[in-house]
């Protein structure tokens, strides 16, 4: 189960990307979650999120994502209301609290946190597509160029919590089929049983330290500069994808400039759209962020296309 939620070669466009240019896209996806304030540009930006996870094929994985936020984004959409007594079109007077005053519900408070939600929904899909889309490795490669030491322990610290994962369902196995029943007795019988597995992970964890230390040493880690052996090739998709991100953050620098692309809460719901410039920029935002999505559906249908690029 928890596999699914690390990185799986597939063999597909979106993870045939160099890193530079995948990382250059996913944090542009990024700050633009966490730029646009209007709902037209939130939903824009998750339907481009959610049709590169479908170009991953990485469906299962987002539905685990999105069941695990929606108990926040339900929580966000609560609480705002109750907390916030900022806007002006109230649609519930409540009783009168010692602290916290009288408790109020408007029609802001509730909008401003359902917009709030698809933004945390757009950061964690962002997220999402980064495990299924960008190898770690490549990652950290790119990075140990600039910080081998750091990276270095960046590395070990981001691969330690899926291999105890693996290992500790290892060590279940075995110990399953040595006829230990985990599930067997009361919670006082079954504690020592996951004691005794916890230990025995603290062992195995230690011994692959070890392992790990005379690996490096004998690799002459930190006797001189860093060698690479793999260089990844920068292709057209490349060039294709990263000019996109740098058009979807210009006109989104545009919007926010002139006004496009924000939506007033407080005190009163402002406009959706404020004139034809506002739909323009959002259709150029969506285009120039799609340019992943189409060329990954040519890639999967045109040989002569995806030989080009």
């Amino acid at each position: 189960m928890f596999e699914r939620f690390f990185y799986q070669e597939k063999g597909l466009f979106l993870q045939s990307l160099h890193p530079v240019a995948a990382i250059s896209y996913l944090g542009g996806l990024l700050v633009l979650a966490l730029l646009f304030t209007n709902p037209l540009y939130l939903l824009g930006l998750l339907l481009v999120i959610l049709l590169c996870i479908d170009a991953v094929q990485g469906w299962a994985i987002w539905e685990i994502y999105l069941r695990l936020s929606l108990t926040i984004m339900v929580l966000v959409i609560i609480i705002n209301p109750l907390m916030v007594h900022a806007g002006e079109t109230i649609i519930w007077w409540g009783p009168r609290l010692p602290v916290f005053g009288r408790l109020t519900v408007s029609l802001e408070a509730i909008c401003y946190g359902a917009v709030m939600s698809v933004r945390l929904l757009a950061i964690i899909s962002v997220f999402c597509l980064y495990n299924l889309m960008v190898h770690p490795d490549k990652v950290l490669s790119v990075l140990a160029r600039f910080a081998s030491r750091s990276v270095l322990v960046l590395s070990l610290a981001t691969r330690m919590f899926p291999a105890m994962i693996r290992q500790l369902e290892n060590i279940r196995e075995v110990q399953v089929v040595r006829g230990v029943d985990f599930h067997a007795g009361k919670l006082r019988e079954r504690l020592p049983r996951y004691a005794a597995l916890m230990n025995i992970l603290l062992l195995s964890s230690l011994e692959d330290s070890l392992e790990i230390a005379e690996a490096m040493q004998a690799r002459a880690f930190g006797s001189g500069p860093r060698s690479c052996y793999r260089r990844d090739t920068w292709r057209p998709r490349d060039s294709l994808c990263l000019g996109g991100s740098l058009l979807a953050l210009a006109m989104a620098v545009y919007g926010q400039v002139k006004g496009f692309s924000t939506f007033s809460f407080y005190p009163q719901l402002g406009y959706l759209i404020q004139g034809p410039m506002t739909l323009i920029v959002l259709i150029i935002i969506i285009l120039a962020l799609s340019v992943p999505v189409v060329l990954s559906w040519g890639w999967l249908r045109c040989p002569y296309f995806k030989a080009k690029i």
